[in-house]
């Protein structure tokens, strides 16, 4: 049993390290961008811009951390659906800035980053039912953030490469 437990703090471990790295490698991405440059490159005709994508992520990182914060807090919550895409244009992502944008996913990543090194083991065994997944735990919510961050890194290499 130790073996497993150690296993499992292993993987832990390298899930926040890979939050930190997606993170990083997004950073190296929009360095090179004006704002005018991500609001004008975009992913396909009706596909989000660069600013809507890193926009979407600065606010899903909040909403990741709610959400792990719920499953602290409470006995298996119902954790809330969002609209990604109503959410966009309420919130005017493309008139965002960049650096702005970025800078306020950094600093939200950092607390989610001390959120998840701070967790006991009995705190990582936690859950929730997620809105599309069903039964959702904390090491879930660990490893979704860094697979989200991957999914639209492709996506800003792939409308750069194109554009």
């Amino acid at each position: 049993m130790d073996e497993l437990a150690a296993a499992w703090r292993a993987v832990r471990a390298r899930q926040v390290i890979s939050m930190r790295l997606t993170l990083k490698s997004l950073g190296h991405i929009v360095a090179r961008l004006g704002d005018e440059q991500a609001r004008s490159l975009r992913d396909g005709v009706d596909g989000w811009s660069i600013m809507e994508i890193v926009c979407h992520l600065r606010d899903f990182d909040e909403i990741f951390y709610q959400r792990a914060q719920m499953m602290l807090a409470q006995d298996h919550p119902q954790l809330p659906a969002y609209d990604h895409e109503a959410m966009a244009i309420e919130r005017n992502y493309q008139a965002d800035s960049l650096v702005e944008a970025y800078g306020a996913l950094q600093t939200s990543r950092a607390r989610f980053v001390d959120f998840f090194k701070g967790l006991t083991a009995e705190q990582w065994a936690r859950g929730g039912t997620h809105p599309e997944r069903d039964s959702f735990s904390m090491t879930d919510a660990a490893m979704q953030v860094p697979l989200h961050d991957l999914d639209h890194i492709e996506q800003i290499t792939r409308v750069l490469a194109s554009g």
